[in-house]
């Protein structure tokens, strides 16, 4: 059996659908062929079987007697009437020996149409033969009146012979349903197919060429054409991907170069003038060292934004979801931003419970990016202010502000204002809060306080929780 099904499995597509629509039309041809004819045959059988009963009915007492005066004890080849429609006719005794009537060949005397003529049955109806080997229907009745038992039979070969022809005709309209219905078949599995083959076609060819700007016709809206959607969506989607992926590459490399410069020309110089013996200034050395020092420090924030960055979009694809104190996370990166902004005044003087279901670590470092933002940006001994109010964080700082030509960019990867150019840091700090917070299910917005310089900019997140936590805080993947 494995053999078989290995062989049937290994063909094309079209060619099992063609065969299986063949099979399942030669079984139900099949089917009703063999119902037709023997429906056929017993419709037959039972139309001679009604001729023996009329004949047998049709056999007058003074027909009987004649037979019993003319027969013989057994007939010959020369005196049987063999033509479409002929009955013969015997009389059977008791004894099992029989006398038949002229021009009918002798039938084989049956057990049960001695037991008629012993009179211990009233009829036999069964197939019989006669002595010459030709199958016949016999029906045996004994007549009330004249005490014969009478014995006719008709032979069966104009119902085998009509029963043949028929299986003849059966037979090859089934062969010339079965063939048709195997190239019905196979044109529709060609038909039905060719969506499909479009499909493999693209899909083949996307992967010879990584060509993703492939897209496949959508026609309807069955499963074939789901299919092309499905399709489409995804090429677009991975080459979407492939563009952020070469164009974070593309930024990623254009900001590793000046840091980069600027570290090989400092260690440059360290080392030229170790290998020329000419000491360089202390004032000047510090200087150095403390420049290499700075440009360090920013390459491994850089190197973290992107290892943020470069992980999965889908929610909890990056790490474990678990339920989260935001007050407890914000106390944390308050006291970071604290450190970084010692000349600043950061109050949070409205900061209420609120607990989110998020990945902690992210959560924690997003907030701390917002904060360095405002530390940034804001003006020498400037004040920061922080509230968190019913799962709304608000992070306002007196800064420059930001122009609304500047806000829609704000979030994208690498974007730095004209006037943030000459700062440190990387422009990935407030896309990594718009993603985290993004994932988290909230939503993140910087809102210009004023259209003054100076008014700063009020940074809003708002994150989905509860001012208390649930009963079940068991992480989930």
């Amino acid at each position: 059996m494995t053999g078989p099904v290995a062989r049937f499995r290994a063909l094309p597509l079209r060619s099992r659908l063609a065969l299986l629509t063949a099979t399942a039309v030669a079984v139900a041809v099949a089917a009703v062929s063999v119902a037709c004819w023997l429906l056929t045959r017993a419709q037959l059988r039972d139309e001679l079987d009604n001729s023996l009963y009329s004949l047998s009915a049709s056999a007058s007492a003074d027909y009987q007697r004649l037979l019993a005066l003319t027969c013989r004890p057994s007939g010959g080849p020369g005196q049987a009437n063999t033509a479409p429609g002929t009955a013969y006719v015997q009389l059977v005794r008791p004894d099992g020996s029989r006398c038949v009537g002229p021009g009918s060949p002798p039938v084989v005397v049956e057990r049960s149409d001695a037991e008629v003529a012993a009179r211990l049955r009233t009829e036999s109806l069964h197939d019989g033969v006669t002595t010459g080997g030709q199958p016949v229907r016999v029906l045996t009745r004994t007549d009330d009146e004249t005490r014969y038992t009478v014995s006719i039979s008709r032979p069966l070969t104009e119902v085998d012979g009509a029963l043949n022809q028929l299986a003849l005709v059966l037979t090859v309209l089934a062969g010339i349903g079965v063939v048709g219905a195997g190239a019905a078949g196979l044109w529709v599995a060609r038909t039905g197919l060719k969506p499909v083959d479009r499909l493999t076609g693209a899909v083949e060819h996307v992967a010879r060429t990584e060509d993703l700007t492939v897209r496949i016709p959508v026609e309807g809206e069955d499963e074939i054409a789901r299919l092309s959607r499905s399709f489409n969506a995804m090429t677009a989607a991975l080459a979407s991907s492939r563009d952020r992926q070469a164009q974070l590459i593309a930024d990623a490399g254009h900001e590793l170069r000046t840091p980069l410069t600027s570290l090989r020309t400092n260690i440059e110089l360290l080392a030229r003038s170790e290998e020329t013996g000419r000491a360089i200034p202390p004032e000047d050395r510090r200087a150095l060292l403390a420049s290499v020092k700075a440009q360090m420090t920013e390459l491994a924030a850089l190197i973290g934004d992107l290892q943020e960055l470069s992980r999965p979009d889908a929610a909890g694809s990056g790490g474990r979801l678990e339920v989260v104190a935001l007050h407890d996370l914000l106390d944390t990166a308050l006291r970071r931003a604290r450190l970084r902004g010692p000349e600043l005044t950061i109050t949070a003087e409205d900061v209420r419970p609120w607990y989110v279901r998020a990945e902690a670590a992210s959560l924690e470092r997003a907030l701390v990016n917002v904060l360095d933002n405002a530390v940034k940006f804001s003006p020498p001994r400037g004040t920061i202010e922080v509230a968190l109010v019913d799962g709304e964080l608000t992070v306002r700082d007196h800064g420059p502000g930001i122009s609304p030509e500047e806000l829609p960019h704000v979030f994208e990867r690498f974007w730095r204002s004209p006037s943030a150019r000459s700062l440190p840091g990387s422009g990935l700090g407030l896309s990594i809060v718009a993603r985290t917070v993004t994932r988290a299910g909230g939503e993140v917005r910087l809102i210009p306080v004023g259209p003054k310089e100076g008014c700063g900019t009020r940074a809003v997140i708002r994150l989905p929780g509860a001012p208390t936590p649930p009963p079940a805080t068991t992480p989930q993947k």
